[in-house]
């Protein structure tokens, strides 16, 4: 029987080779096949889609801790994560001071929030390699969180004094508190600083000076600071107390959100803690207590009481200072050449005694513990032993002397001398006779 027309017809349609179902597909999705050169990223878990969306760098996980593992050198890995995720933060800085690490604990306790530590480790090892701190300033609810770091970082030098440049120039807004250091030695302290802006990349384009001393001195060096680039710096009047350093901080932050809002770059508001909550916050062993009397309200005064009677016997006398050792110092100072000396203890930079003139007793402490540090630090990496450091270092018109005082454990002597004046040679064996006060006042 013949088949029907329509069939036939559309049997004739198909009665040509069917072509190659692949190089069809082929043919017909070629338009639409992955392109080279996008790239879809996979967030691994919650947590860190999350903190892609906050723009801070690292995965909390605890309370108050940080982790960022990495594989490479941690300095480049945290470039890396602030050119992805350019985080919005403020970053503290120290020179001829140790303050930052204070301030920021004098905030945690006013605001009743942890200080925050950020742990950089070694991929697939956990070994630590850095930690920064930072605490999260009080903002309005709804608004992105803002970190304040401090660049004192628990790293080795090479890396501490990376990490630290890296931190101040992505920062939107860097503040310097700077110690009470005499001009020359003020010049000297700045030049890192105007050598880091210089070279670049230098991304901070507001720099704020907290003078703790001598604020037309560094007013007249910070002008010449940033010349020749785009970077403003302000100097604010003499800071006496951390809760004028805490006033100058918030308000350069909150004018300086405002003009940003022009090129869409909307910053949150730092706001005072809530009143109450300072208030009942007590402040952590070495924290800056007067930081949370100027954010707490003013209490009420205690009632009236009668005076208690007074005592018949005076209260024993405070131990009287190490006779030895005041000697040492006084002679110290009367060296030929000498312009200033410490004694001070190098776990905690605290003053013993002082002679001469400036650098004044705070600046020799910290400047000399941070010295004595890195040399110890140096010789361990070297395998060298573990021996106090006793060094001399020339300068262009000074000698610096740093050597451990002996028979008085955990101190340090830290010496200034005149290089014009003093010969060397002959003050480190004066230096060696003066030991000897030392062991005839522990022999006596």
């Amino acid at each position: 029987m013949p088949k029907p027309i329509h069939e036939m017809s559309t049997w004739g349609a198909s009665a040509q080779p069917a072509p190659d179902f692949e190089e069809q597909d082929d043919e017909n999705w070629e338009a639409t096949r992955q392109q080279p050169g996008l790239a879809t990223q996979l967030m691994r878990d919650k947590d860190e889609y999350l903190a892609q969306a906050q723009r801070h760098v690292g995965r909390q996980v605890g309370q108050s801790q940080w982790e960022l593992f990495v594989v490479i050198d941690p300095a480049e890995a945290l470039q890396q994560q602030f050119d992805l995720l350019k985080p919005e933060y403020i970053a503290l800085h120290d020179i001829g001071t140790v303050s930052s690490r204070r301030m920021l604990a004098g905030l945690a306790a006013a605001t009743g929030r942890p200080v925050h530590q950020l742990h950089i480790r070694r991929q697939g090892l956990g070994m630590p390699l850095a930690r920064l701190e930072f605490v999260e300033l009080p903002v309005a609810p709804g608004q992105p969180v803002l970190r304040l770091y401090t660049t004192e970082i628990d790293a080795d030098t090479q890396q501490r004094r990376r990490l630290s440049r890296l931190l101040l120039s992505h920062s939107r807004l860097a503040v310097v508190i700077v110690g009470d250091l005499p001009p020359h030695a003020l010049a000297t302290a700045l030049l890192p600083l105007h050598e880091a802006i210089k070279e670049g990349p230098w991304h901070n384009r507001d720099l704020l000076m907290l003078p703790l001393a001598g604020a037309s001195a560094l007013a007249g060096q910070a002008s010449n600071l940033a010349i020749g680039s785009a970077v403003q710096v302000r100097t604010t009047p003499l800071v006496t107390r951390p809760a004028e350093a805490w006033n100058y901080l918030r308000g350069t932050w909150n004018k300086l959100r405002l003009p940003l809002r022009d090129r869409a770059i909307h910053l949150p508001e730092i706001h005072e803690p809530p009143s109450a909550e300072a208030a009942t916050v007590a402040p952590p062993s070495g924290a800056n207590s007067l930081l949370e009397s100027a954010i707490a309200p003013p209490r009420a005064p205690l009632p009236m009481q009668p005076m208690p009677p007074v005592r018949s016997t005076p209260p024993p006398s405070a131990k009287p200072a190490d006779p030895a050792l005041a000697t040492y110092i006084r002679k110290c100072g009367e060296l030929k050449g000498m312009v200033s000396c410490c004694v001070f203890e190098l776990a905690t930079q605290r003053t013993i005694g002082h002679a001469g003139a400036r650098p004044g007793p705070a600046a020799l402490a910290s400047q000399g513990a941070t010295l004595m540090a890195s040399m110890a630090e140096a010789a361990h990496a070297l395998n060298l032993g573990e021996a106090a450091p006793d060094a001399a270092i020339t300068l262009g018109s000074h000698h610096q002397l740093l050597r451990a005082v002996p028979g008085r454990a955990g101190m340090a002597l830290h010496a200034v001398l005149d290089r014009g004046l003093a010969n060397l040679t002959l003050v480190r064996l004066q230096l060696q006779r003066l030991d000897l006060l030392l062991e005839d006042g522990d022999s006596a």
